[in-house]
């Protein structure tokens, strides 16, 4: 007997998780201090693969027990062998589609090396948001229990097609698909209305703390957490530091404390949280549970460079 995420027994277990979303270059730049603005930083650079969509399947494969992790995503010619080496060497089983036209997607994460080690992103999203209707295929939920969607998804009109198919092929298999709204500055720009109108019908959604705020309108985090558990049944609120909420029904019914670390770079520390509390969930633990997993995750994520596990040995 496994519980279906929500809480709810369920007899049905086993199955894949399928994560659609955004695969990028990252380009990671640690700096001590402010940029020295029309001169040099000394910086330690290194470049590594990423993206959102493409961290949250490694994290889920690296903590899920061997249940299957597929990844759907576009990248350019110019790294798509690279990208596909990485994710299979992380457990996850990729299925990229390679973009004639544009290159991979790439990230500057500009790194500030002091005690918070908080980061500035400069993205170019090249091919990874040219995700479009025409690289879906219902054949992609054969085997799945989980769909899991990039928030970044959302913010250009080829990925947002992308979504609303995903979605309707989901709820026609009873599949249950989770959400994580990635951004908010991009959320600012798209407007709060129209993304909570596109994201009718996910089953869990994984804000941060500022996402869920910008998302309600409201100073609190936990009050905004509650107030959207009001349209999606399950709301986990990421707080990195703080730990995670997780609300229901117009009410928070836990708070799961983070496990201390610390920090070396933030970089993909909430998608850790989610691809951890994913592949949990997957197994067959409460929320609760699973977001103590997310939390463990997220702590060994910011003690690394860059958004990935590390590798199995």
């Amino acid at each position: 007997m496994t519980t279906d995420g929500l809480g709810t027994a369920s007899a049905v277990g086993g199955g894949a998780l399928l994560v659609v979303g955004d695969v990028i270059t990252d380009v990671v730049a640690r700096h001590r201090g402010p940029l020295a603005a029309g001169t040099d930083t000394a910086a330690a650079i290194r470049t590594v693969p990423g993206g959102a969509g493409a961290n949250v399947a490694c994290w889920a494969a690296a903590r899920g027990g061997g249940a299957e992790v597929r990844l759907l995503g576009r990248v350019g010619a110019d790294a798509a062998a690279w990208h596909e080496r990485e994710l299979a060497a992380c457990g996850v089983r990729p299925q990229l589609v390679v973009d004639p036209e544009a290159p991979t997607g790439t990230v500057i994460c500009l790194v500030d090396t002091g005690q918070a080690a908080e980061r500035t992103f400069l993205t170019d999203s090249g091919a990874a948001l040219r995700l479009g209707p025409d690289d879906w295929s219902d054949a992609l939920l054969n085997g799945v229990a989980r769909l899991h969607l990039s928030g970044y998804l959302l913010f250009s009109e080829p990925s947002r097609a992308l979504v609303a198919v995903a979605l309707e092929s989901a709820r026609a298999r009873g599949v249950r698909v989770s959400l994580d709204p990635a951004s908010a500055g991009f959320l600012r720009e798209m407007g709060v209305d129209r993304f909570l109108s596109l994201v009718e019908g996910v089953d869990v959604l994984l804000p941060s703390r500022d996402e869920a705020c910008l998302l309600t309108g409201l100073p609190d985090v936990a009050d905004a957490a509650a107030k959207l558990s009001r349209q999606v049944p399950l709301v986990v609120a990421k707080q990195g530091a703080y730990g995670a909420l997780i609300a229901r029904s117009g009410t928070v019914c836990a708070h799961v404390p983070a496990v201390a670390a610390t920090p070396r770079d933030t970089t993909g520390a909430g998608d850790a949280f989610t691809g951890a509390f994913l592949a949990a969930l997957l197994a067959g633990a409460t929320p609760e549970d699973a977001a103590a997993e997310g939390c463990r995750a997220g702590a060994l994520a910011v003690e690394r460079v860059g958004g990935r596990p590390p590798l199995p040995e």
